[in-house]
């Protein structure tokens, strides 16, 4: 009986334990590891903080999934892996053997890439803890007005921004540092000209600079100069996760694993990969949760078939995405290419969306 190690709890392998389900995978057994019991949805995190969800709304139980899989279910994290040995050695001191592996465990924030931060910073990621801690945040808004500084101009950091400074009007002063260029610099000009306009509503301080370290107090500015800061909230991009680097399987240039069409890692065929733990060689795309959610059906498709000994199956991500950006209250902006909008309307679709994507795993 093969044995099929899926490693992560992210957006793509909700989808693929659902597929699971049902039918069931004959002949393999199924291992689940995951260091929280529950996903946390990324596009509902923004609106928890702002308040027009509850903590439990964005959250999907991985461990109903996994009995629905009849999938064991491990709840700790990897350490190390060996493609050669095809091993995997968790946290909990366990080493799991597989013949077909899947990793979604995500990307991961540098703790260390801004000094002082891993000391003193609330970091954006895994988005399991922050939505537990920054109720923390909130509690010592209520004492005493605060001085809140987001690091990372990308989306997550304007949306974040945005929310917090809604959520703690009166009781709290939101900067935003995107880093040096502009807020949502990767995306289109009218979409960043529509950001900075949301964001000087909110009244979100926007200072294009970078952080050069996080000190009781304040933070020091890339370009000098202090920025009083109670609370500094790290929203920078995501890294590969350090145990890729000895793992053997061929990487991308900046350490995260290399797949091609059909999900496989480029060295290792029994090595499948998805969401932001991966690059893919030849479909490069932003790192976006919308391609790891798209990511799911097939890679389901692709690891039963190769179990079975099948044909796999390409997948071509979409060349464009639907982006809905909310923006603190209820109103948000969507992008699609060049074109985009704003208004109430928008963010009533993406609640939507998002309410309906949580049920689907949730029932």
């Amino acid at each position: 009986m093969k044995h099929l190690v899926l490693l992560g709890g992210g957006h793509a392998h909700i989808h693929v334990l659902r597929d699971l389900a049902e039918p069931r995978l004959p002949g393999a057994r199924i291992t689940l590891v995951s260091p929280f019991p529950r996903l946390a949805y990324s596009g509902m995190v923004p609106g928890v903080v702002a308040g027009h969800y509850e903590p439990g709304d964005c959250l999907i139980g991985l461990e109903p999934l996994a009995a629905a899989a009849q999938a064991e279910f491990k709840q700790t994290t990897a350490t190390a892996l060996d493609a050669a040995a095809r091993t995997v050695t968790l946290a909990s001191g366990d080493v799991l053997h597989y013949d077909v592996l899947s990793v979604d465990v995500g990307g991961v924030i540098d703790r260390d890439a801004i000094p002082g931060a891993r000391e003193r910073a609330l970091f954006v990621r895994p988005m399991e803890h922050f939505v537990r801690l920054w109720q923390d945040l909130l509690a010592l808004a209520q004492q005493r007005t605060l001085s809140v500084v987001v690091i990372g101009g990308g989306a997550a950091g304007v949306e974040l921004a945005m929310a917090l400074q809604h959520r703690l009007d009166g009781r709290a002063r939101v900067s935003l540092l995107t880093g040096g260029p502009p807020a949502m610099a990767s995306y289109p000009q009218k979409v960043q000209w529509r950001a900075a306009r949301a964001l000087k509503r909110r009244g979100v301080t926007l200072l294009e600079d970078g952080c050069a370290e996080v000190a009781d107090g304040h933070v020091v500015l890339s370009r000098g100069g202090r920025l009083s800061c109670d609370a500094p909230v790290v929203a920078i991009g995501s890294s590969a996760p350090p145990w890729l680097r000895g793992s053997g399987l061929a990487l991308a240039a900046q350490g995260f694993i290399a797949t091609g069409a059909t999900l496989q890692s480029t060295s290792h065929p029994e090595v499948f990969a998805a969401g932001d733990v991966t690059s893919r060689v030849d479909a490069l795309r932003p790192k976006s949760g919308v391609y790891a959610v798209r990511a799911g059906p097939p890679l389901a498709l692709n690891l039963r078939r190769f179990v079975a000994g099948g044909a796999l199956q390409p997948y071509s991500p979409q060349p464009r995405s639907l982006n809905l950006l909310s923006c603190g209250t209820r109103h948000a902006i969507a992008s699609w290419g060049d074109w985009s909008a704003e208004g109430r309307w928008v963010w009533l679709w993406k609640d939507r969306i998002d309410r309906a994507f949580v049920k689907q795993f949730s029932s």
